[in-house]
């Protein structure tokens, strides 16, 4: 008896073992800039994934406004 859990205990290592955050898709997302001129979007960047310390970066970075036009990274 004490052998069969050992295996299964061993097996739950393993299993565990292999699944991670980039397996999952947790701490990635998609993003983009957007430029909107009076609240509309009229433009979109280039659609890209960011995970972990380059997502905290782009996340980080302030909307720029130039001529009325504010341009922010948007992900989801």
């Amino acid at each position: 008896m004490k052998r069969k859990l050992y295996y299964i205990a061993g097996l739950l290592l393993i299993t565990c073992s292999f699944t991670s955050c980039d397996i999952l898709g947790d701490g990635c997302q998609t993003c983009q800039t957007v430029s909107y001129e009076n609240g509309n979007p009229i433009a979109w960047g280039q659609e890209a994934e960011y995970c972990d310390q380059e997502l905290l970066a782009i996340k980080a970075i302030s909307p720029t406004t130039y001529n009325g036009v504010t341009t922010q990274w948007e992900c989801y």
